[in-house]
């Protein structure tokens, strides 16, 4: 299997591997628990090398969709996450667009109501967690360290989802953000866009808002976050689309 172009030079093999493999799960209905293929079937099956298969089923274990058995082989991970028990969450695949544009619907209802939540029910401990959250993804995103920017922004929502007092949208929220984390690894080589400067503003937009306990601007704040990170998910699927014409 050669690497497929990308505008940056060539996507690596066990990347396009990892997404062959979610596709083989998808294909043959295999749900958690399940056993799979060996790597070396795994291999012989996609075209590619046995070291290729192992890096992929080392992100896909990372991400929570594969379970190496040390001496029993790979199986289809057992998601315990609130998602992982439903019919239709075995079954996402991070590099589907109609995945991906459901799961940024589904987070911007998520994350306005958790918001508006938040707005009325943060206690002063919760408000400066979600401020000090915004303040290290503001810090990571301004000397340059992504990792540090990807940390404070998690942190960030999961704190406006403590902070709604509703256990199913903290679940929630946790959840559809592992699963869009899992899209901008696989499809999008974690890269974190030209949004991260707009983010850091509307992170402290939200924060400002629920702070004055606003609920409906709280709201709207949070729609206008999910909606820019939106179109810049898009703009970075159409430069990868043009550059491998």
């Amino acid at each position: 299997m050669t690497d497929t172009p990308r505008e940056s030079g060539y996507r690596p093999g066990y990347e396009v591997a990892a997404e062959q493999v979610l596709e083989y799960i998808v294909r043959l209905g295999l749900r958690p628990g399940d056993r799979m293929p060996t790597e070396i079937e795994l291999a012989r099956q996609l075209g590619t090398s046995r070291t290729v298969v192992r890096e992929a089923v080392k992100i896909l274990s990372a991400l929570g969709r594969v379970r190496a058995q040390k001496g029993r082989g790979l199986y289809v991970a057992d998601d315990e996450g609130m998602f992982g028990t439903g019919r239709w969450a075995s079954f996402f695949l991070p590099t589907d667009l109609d995945h991906v544009f459901m799961l940024f619907e589904f987070r911007r209802a998520q994350e306005m109501e958790t918001s508006r939540l938040a707005a009325r029910r943060a206690t002063p401990a919760e408000l400066k967690a979600i401020e000090e959250a915004a303040g290290l993804c503001r810090h990571g995103f301004e000397t340059g360290q992504e990792d540090l920017f990807n940390k404070g922004d998690d942190t960030f929502h999961t704190a406006i989802a403590t902070a709604s007092h509703n256990m199913f949208l903290q679940v929630t929220v946790r959840e559809a953000r592992r699963l869009q984390a899992q899209s901008n690894l696989i499809g999008l080589r974690g890269s974190v866009g030209g949004h991260a400067a707009k983010a850091v503003e509307e992170h402290d937009a939200i924060y400002q808002a629920i702070r004055a306990g606003d609920p409906e601007a709280a709201a709207q704040a949070a729609a206008t976050h999910i909606d820019n990170t939106l179109d810049d998910y898009r703009r970075e699927i159409q430069q990868r689309l043009f550059s491998s014409q």
